[in-house]
C-alpha cells in the first residue's frame, strides 16, 4: 500500500476537531426528540440514532479525503532470466562398479544417489545422461524435465551393455549430445572406476574432441582401487563376496580434465562423492538475472463510492418521520 498524494492525509486529522464542535447542537436536538417521543428508553434510543446518523457525513468526508490522497495497492511481480548450463552425466556401468567398497552399497548405487541430488540442485539447467561399459549409449538427451531424467537414471542397471570399460566412447558420446548446444557453458561429468579397455575411441581422443567443441570435462574416479570386495554368484555357495584386484588409470582422467579446462576428483567414499558433486555445482553456475516490477491499483474510486453510499444513507435517514421532529 502506498499514497500517491500523502499531503491530503493532513486534512483528515482536522476532521475530529470539527466533528467535536458539531456535537453540541446534536445533543440539544436529541433532548427535543426525547420530550416529543417521551420515555427513558426512547431517549437513549434516539440519542444513539442521532449520533450515528450525524456521523455519516463526517465519515463520508473522511473517505473522500482519503480518496484524494490516492491510496494504491501494489502487486509485485518478478521474472527470472537465466542462461543455464548444459550438462551431460557420463556414468560407468561396467561390472567393476559392483564393488562394495562404499559399504554397504556398491559404487553404482552411490553414484546414482549422488547424481540424483546433483540434478535436483540445478532446476534451470538442461541435463542429459550417458551410460557406458564396453559400449556407450544415451539414456536421456538434454532436458529440463528433471523428473523424467531421474526416472531414467534410476532405471540404469548392470547388464545394459557388454562387459568392459570404454571411457573414450563414453566421453565421445556425451560430447556428441552437446553438439547442438548454444549455451556458453557446456559440461561433461565423467564418472568411472576403472581404466579404459574397450571401445574404438581412446580417452585422450575423446578429450581432444571435447576441447575442440568447447566442452569442459570434470572427471571423477570412484572407488579405492587395489583389492576391493566384489559380490559374485557361485554355483555351489550362492552369492558371496570375494576380494578382487581392480586397477585404475588415474593419469588418463587427470589428463582429460586438464586438456578440457575441467578438474579431476577422487572419491573413496560416499561423503567424498557427494562433496565432489557439490564442488562441481559451485564451479558451474550460470548468471541468473531477476527482474522485478510492480503494478498498482488505485483504491480511490472504491473510497469515493463508499462515501457516496454514506451520504445517501444520511439523506434517507433525514427523510424519515423520526428525524423530521424539531
Amino acid at each position: 500500500m502506498r499514497w500517491d498524494a500523502p499531503w491530503a492525509l493532513a486534512a483528515v486529522l482536522v476532521l475530529p476537531l470539527l466533528a467535536a464542535r458539531a456535537r453540541r447542537p446534536l445533543a440539544r436536538r436529541a433532548a427535543v426528540l426525547w420530550v416529543r417521543v417521551g420515555g427513558p428508553w426512547s431517549r437513549s434510543r434516539m440519542a444513539v440514532a442521532l449520533k450515528t446518523v450525524g456521523l455519516l457525513p463526517w465519515l463520508a468526508l473522511a473517505l473522500a479525503l482519503l480518496a484524494l490522497a490516492r491510496p494504491q495497492q501494489g502487486l509485485r511481480q518478478s521474472e527470472t532470466e537465466t542462461r543455464g548450463v548444459d550438462i551431460v552425466l557420463a556414468l560407468d556401468i561396467s561390472p567393476s562398479m559392483r564393488a562394495e567398497d562404499f559399504v554397504p552399497r556398491n559404487r553404482l548405487f552411490v553414484a546414482k544417489e549422488t547424481a540424483r541430488e546433483f540434478i535436483r540442485q540445478r532446476p534451470h539447467d538442461r541435463i542429459g545422461l550417458v551410460a557406458f561399459a564396453a559400449t556407450a549409449f544415451t539414456q536421456c538427451p538434454l532436458t529440463l524435465d528433471h523428473g523424467v531424467l531421474i526416472e531414467l537414471l534410476d532405471g540404469i542397471e548392470f547388464g545394459m551393455a557388454e562387459d568392459g570399460t570404454a571411457i573414450g566412447m563414453g566421453l565421445a558420446t556425451a560430447v556428441a549430445r552437446l553438439k547442438e548446444s548454444r549455451t556458453p557453458s557446456k559440461v561433461v561429468v565423467l564418472l568411472t572406476d576403472g581404466e579404459n579397455n574397450r571401445g574404438e575411441i581412446d580417452p585422450l581422443t575423446g578429450a581432444e574432441l571435447a576441447r575442440t567443441m568447447g566442452v569442459k570435462v570434470y572427471t571423477v574416479l570412484v572407488g579405492r582401487g587395489g583389492m576391493v570386495p566384489v559380490p559374485v554368484d557361485d554355483p555351489i555357495y550362492g552369492r558371496r563376496v570375494q576380494m578382487e584386484r581392480m586397477d585404475v588409470d588415474e593419469g588418463a582422467l587427470r589428463e582429460i580434465a586438464a586438456r578440457t579446462g575441467g578438474r579431476y576428483f577422487r572419491a573413496v567414499d560416499s561423503d567424498a562423492l557427494a562433496g565432489i558433486y557439490a564442488e562441481i555445482d559451485r564451479l558451474e553456475r550460470a548468471p541468473i538475472r531477476s527482474i522485478e516490477y510492480r503494478e498498482y491499483d488505485d483504491l480511490g474510486p472504491l473510497l469515493l463510492g463508499a462515501a457516496a453510499l454514506l451520504l445517501a444513507l444520511h439523506a434517507l435517514s433525514g427523510a424519515t418521520w423520526a428525524f423530521r421532529l424539531p
